[in-house]
């Protein structure tokens, strides 16, 4: 495939286009879980203001009373258009799609497809916390493959884990986590394709949760797990919603391979009931129109990237960061900082620093003593935060004293 990577747009920075006054009058939950004097650095939503396509999309649909039931393939086909522009994929095809409520409903529909209750869905931890909720909400049984001390899939460690979890007959499939969350991996095609040998071998089904797939670092590219060799029988999840900053306009896309299709063909009709018609505009505008201020947020967050790890080995040199290749999210490993056992560094920074993080513990084996950061605000609040998370453990503002086990 041949990829055309994201370049100058012209547009403006996205994140400085809104001041700390203006994101506190925002009621979602980035803004209103802590109190006013807490830095809000957790969840995945971005500090921007929506993209003017999207915006203009919504306001005229607004205006013409157009908030009924969604209709049509208008987003597949955007979503195919901007997979064969920016991945090189042209195999996206329209009749291999569904349209699901969101990617993590989309996950629990795709997995009722391919597994029964009592089976094993197998994840790569650290990752995503909802993938156990949802999976064992649903009456699967998690497996856990922890990615290798590199952060990335241990091929060793799957092909063990697939075997385990197919060894008494049973069904299995695995959530593949691409790009990963909380690390920012960006999984290779050779990785990818080692992925679907190694679930041919055993039987077990690929889900992949792709909805972080637009959002890459300068040089690193996209692999969409179904255009590897043996990814046809892969499903995929999908959606405008994290690139865009979209999550309060409910709308995402099952993928099928070419050999999945009749198994997308078998998920319920009502599903397709659950999506927003106004997020499907948005999103659809989003994939069409909005790759000008994709670029533009893109080259934002490369800038991010460099300013944490700068300022981490300035400030909390102690702090591994790795910077990934994809995602507006950094996964910090604290352990080296010496704050106890069992301490929880976001519990430290919290109550401390007053600068929210997401713990690392309900990312499954590998997440204590970690926090992840959302990058995706402006230069001046990551600033910040690491200015308070630097506070929590410096009693006399010298530096001093990162040891004590506070």
């Amino acid at each position: 495939m041949t990829r055309i990577p994201h370049v100058t747009s012209g547009e403006p920075n996205p994140f400085r286009a809104l001041t700390l006054d203006r994101l506190r009058r925002r009621t979602s939950v980035k803004w209103r879980a802590y109190p006013d004097d807490v830095l809000p650095l957790w969840v995945a939503e971005m500090d921007v203001p929506l993209a003017e396509p999207v915006l203009r999309a919504l306001t005229d649909a607004l205006a013409l009373g157009d908030t009924g039931y969604p209709a049509g393939t208008g987003y597949a086909e955007a979503l195919a258009g901007f997979a064969a522009k920016r991945w090189g994929w042209d195999g996206l095809a329209v009749e291999r799609t569904a349209i699901v409520p969101d990617v993590m409903l989309g996950v629990v529909e795709m997995l009722k497809l391919v597994t029964g209750p009592g089976d094993s869905v197998v994840v790569n931890p650290p990752v995503y916390p909802p993938f156990y909720q949802f999976v064992e909400h649903m009456d699967r049984r998690v497996i856990e493959a922890p990615l290798g001390a590199d952060l990335r899939i241990d091929p060793d460690a799957l092909d063990e884990t697939f075997r385990r979890a197919v060894a008494t007959g049973r069904r299995a499939a695995y959530l593949l986590c691409s790009p990963h969350n909380p690390t920012g991996t960006l999984h290779t095609a050779d990785e990818l394709a080692a992925v679907a040998a190694l679930a041919d071998r055993h039987g077990v089904r690929v889900v992949a949760d792709e909805i972080h797939a637009p959002i890459t670092a300068s040089g690193a590219g996209f692999v969409p797990y179904l255009s590897v060799p043996g990814g046809e029988r892969g499903l995929s999840l999908m959606s405008a919603s994290k690139a865009w900053n979209l999550a309060g306009l409910k709308a995402a896309l099952a993928v099928a391979g070419p050999a999945a299709a009749a198994d997308l063909a078998r998920m319920p009709e009502e599903v397709s009931h659950g999506p927003s018609h106004l997020g499907v505009i948005a999103h659809t505008a989003a994939l069409r129109d909005g790759t000008g201020w994709l670029d533009a947020l893109l080259s934002a967050l490369d800038d991010n990237r460099r300013l944490l790890a700068g300022l981490l080995a300035e400030h909390l040199p102690a702090i591994t960061y790795r910077p990934g290749e994809a995602t507006y999210l950094a996964w910090l490993d604290c352990r080296a900082l010496g704050l106890g056992d069992g301490a929880d560094p976001a519990d430290v920074f919290l109550r401390r620093g007053r600068v929210a993080l997401n713990s690392g513990i309900p990312f499954g084996t590998g997440g204590a003593g970690h926090v992840r950061m959302n990058l995706a605000t402006s230069p001046e609040l990551i600033r910040e935060g690491v200015r308070r998370m630097a506070a929590a453990l410096d009693r006399d503002g010298t530096g001093r004293g990162h040891g004590e086990g506070r």
